[in-house]
């Protein structure tokens, strides 16, 4: 059968191109998810099934440890789901395809040589922010059913597709789905990871320092106290942090020269150029091996910032705090002779005639979320993309429909497949 699935989901390539392009065209950044989920309602849809909503509820996220805190309204956003069902008895095993719709910004556009959400393909690359990260996967898991569908066959065990909000910046959008009480046997969630398998990742902490000066007028400028350059003794010292956090990784990340990154993202300060700045907000990011806990690392955050607050003679003065909003999650593992890796790694050698390499990501994702809170042991597989989050982000078409065929293959193994009826 193993031909006949990969020519089924082959003959979909033009179709998973031509909904990537249109999920491309969508700009769903934070808060303007709609348009890319509405392509999605209609692309589940088409497949077939009933998609249905499962909405982020506030309070629901807030009493539950994993939930990221966060500013925003999340009022009528929601994540888009179908599950497609087996026929008869149900005696396989269930697994969810996850992706996410929500997109990072693209700016500065300036240095793109292509529109950001043009979807051009130039060879057999397509362009634009998401074409990879994960707007690639998305197409992959849809062609993965329409191919099987093509067939004629129906799977024996729950298939549900899912298509979330928010993985770029809280994990809210999946945690949001396992309070609803979507879990499975397995989850295969297709982030573009140039066809290897992710079966580790590190956690991630979002974190902001607001520093409060003294304003004064530029000619002034020894009476005052400037927020932004006092803020450049903190990050100072939160890059000395970083490196201590280096110094021992587990054998999980021993082979990387430098697994815990820290991110200045973002940094806001001052209101004039003849104004001593008065307050800078520096926004950061930082991760932490698995196994290691969110609350500890908030705590080296805070006491890094207190001791450099409390040790340089100007900052003395000066109100400096730590706040939190986004990310505060836990890595994760999952051992390698795990049911879910053997098979998917078998599919995937069927599908491009090699088994794909185990990956353990210096990155974040919502595997993490199925695996720590849902009982459902999680991976992530997908197509070759580069330059995500990145200009003039691509993904290889090609791959996507491989990565199609290998989730087809695992369907049909690890689900079961039957004629529908």
């Amino acid at each position: 059968m193993d031909a006949e699935i990969l020519a089924a989901v082959a003959a979909e390539a033009p179709a998973m191109t031509e909904l990537l392009g249109e999920l491309v065209a969508a700009p769903t950044l934070l808060g303007e998810e709609a348009p890319g989920q509405a392509v999605m309602r209609r692309a589940f849809a088409d497949l077939g099934l009933e998609p249905f909503e499962v909405p982020l509820d506030r309070a629901a996220l807030e009493r539950h440890p994993a939930g990221a805190p966060f500013g925003w309204d999340a009022a009528g956003k929601a994540n888009v789901l179908a599950d497609w069902q087996p026929e008869g008895a149900a005696d396989g095993r269930s697994l969810i395809l996850n992706g996410h719709i929500d997109v990072v910004s693209p700016e500065p556009s300036s240095l793109w040589t292509r529109e950001p959400y043009g979807a051009e393909i130039d060879g057999e690359w397509m362009y634009g922010r998401g074409a990879g990260d994960m707007k690639s996967g998305l197409a992959a898991m849809v062609g993965a059913v329409r191919g099987l569908r093509r067939l004629g066959l129906a799977p024996r065990a729950k298939v549900q597709l899912q298509s979330v909000v928010e993985e770029e910046c809280t994990g809210n959008g999946a945690l949001a789905c396992v309070l609803a009480g979507h879990t499975a046997d397995a989850a295969i969630l297709t982030e573009p990871t140039r066809s290897t398998i992710w079966n580790a990742q590190v956690g991630v902490l979002w974190f902001q320092v607001r520093v409060l000066g003294a304003p004064a007028h530029a000619g002034d400028a020894d009476d005052g106290a400037n927020a932004i350059e006092a803020s450049y003794a903190v990050i100072g010292a939160l890059r000395e942090l970083e490196a201590e956090l280096n110094v021992s990784p587990p054998p999980l990340y021993a082979g990387y020269p430098h697994p815990i990154h820290l991110n200045v993202g973002m940094i806001r300060g001052g209101d004039w150029p003849s104004t001593v700045a008065g307050e800078c907000l520096t926004h950061c990011r930082l991760a932490l091996f698995p196994g290691e806990r969110v609350e500890t690392l908030k705590q080296r955050v805070e006491q890094t910032v207190a001791t450099v607050a409390e040790s340089r003679p100007e900052l003395v003065r000066l109100c400096i705090e730590v706040l939190y909003e986004g990310f505060q999650c836990e890595g994760y593992e999952l051992a390698p002779d795990a049911p879910l890796i053997t098979g998917l790694s078998d599919a995937c050698a069927r599908a491009t005639g090699q088994a794909p390499p185990l990956y353990a990501s210096t990155a974040t994702t919502d595997a993490r979320t199925f695996q720590l809170y849902g009982d459902t042991p999680a991976v992530c597989f997908g197509a070759v993309a580069e330059n995500e989050h990145g200009v003039d982000e691509h993904v290889h078409l090609p791959s996507v429909t491989t990565t199609a065929q290998a989730i087809a293959l695992f369907i049909a193994d690890w689900c079961g497949v039957r004629p529908s009826s």
